[in-house]
Parts: C-alpha cells; structure tokens; sequence
C-alpha cells in the first residue's frame, strides 16, 4: 500500500493514517487486534524508526567550522531557546494554569518534576527545524541551526533524564 501511495504522488504519511483507520480496534481490550499491534509494534518504533526518520529528515551537512556555528548570534538562541527557554515556558505556564484554577497537579506529581519534564519539552526538534526552515533563507543557516537545533535538543534531553532520574530516585528513597 505504502508503494502505490508514494508512487502515486501522494505524501506517504497519509498511507499510515488509512492503514490505522483499517485496523480493528474492537473493544481495545489486551486482546483487540490494535493492541497486540501497538505492543508489537512499539520498541521498534520507538529506538529505531522514529530516530531513523528523524535523523534522515534533518539532512544536516556537517563542516569543518561547525565549532565556529555554535558561537553564532542565532545559535546561542537557539540554545537558550531550547535548553532553558522551554523548561521556563513549560514551568511557569503550568504553574499560572494551576494558580489560577484552570487545572491542577496531579497528585502524584511535584513541581520538580514539573520543570524535569519542561527540560524534555526541549527534545521537539523537528517543529524547531521547521521554524529555522521558515526562518533562514541562506542555506548555510538553515543547516548550522539544524546542527545546533540537534546538539541542544540532546543536551535538553540529558538533562531532562538526569534531572528526573535524580529526583524519583530521591522520592523512592524517600517513601522507604
């Protein structure tokens, strides 16, 4: 199906959405046919496709100069936007939406881990390469915001699993 869609000319994603449409859910109990699928389905998905696709739709070209791009006015905003701008915008959005009613923190959750998932918030690369795509028309740009766009959702990512690593192994130690 996947081969006569893209041959076709239509975008191969849309292949993927009918074909989920075409699976029976049934009752979406363990036994549903969608279930066993999805338990199939997700370590491959989730460690090798996804990073795959990910990584294959960057295209980034490296250089030799590339620790020269990381000193650059648009990469350090990228960086700080990334590394420190989303875990303040996740934190403080969330915590205005508490105070002021709209929702509140589940209560097997602290703040902590609300600025720890702010920090993994700084993964979503591939709205940031579409935004830089948008952003920059020199192509040379456009491919070292990619680099950074990379390196700082890595360094989000690490610190986001350090940072929640830490404290959960601090509250289980604490509960005991």
């Amino acid at each position: 199906m996947w081969y006569f869609m893209l041959n076709s000319g239509v975008h191969a994603t849309i292949t993927g959405v009918l074909m989920a449409f075409a699976i029976p859910f049934g009752n979406g109990d363990e036994k549903s046919t969608s279930y066993i699928l999805q338990q199939f389905l997700h370590k491959p998905v989730v460690f090798i496709i996804l990073p795959l696709f990910a990584l294959a739709n960057t295209a980034i070209v490296l250089s030799a100069d590339m620790g020269e791009t990381l000193t650059q006015p648009y990469s350090l905003g990228i960086a700080l936007g990334l590394i420190a701008g989303k875990p303040v915008g996740i934190f403080l959005l969330s915590f205005l939406a508490v105070s002021i009613g709209i929702c509140k923190l589940p209560d097997d959750m602290n703040w902590k881990s609300v600025v720890g998932a702010g920090f993994l918030g700084g993964i979503g690369f591939t709205m940031s390469i579409f935004i830089a795509l948008l952003a920059f028309d020199d192509e040379a740009i456009i491919n070292n915001a990619k680099f950074v766009i990379l390196i700082s959702s890595l360094i989000a990512g690490a610190i986001g699993f350090i940072f929640l690593k830490s404290i959960l192994k601090n509250e289980i130690v604490e509960e005991q």
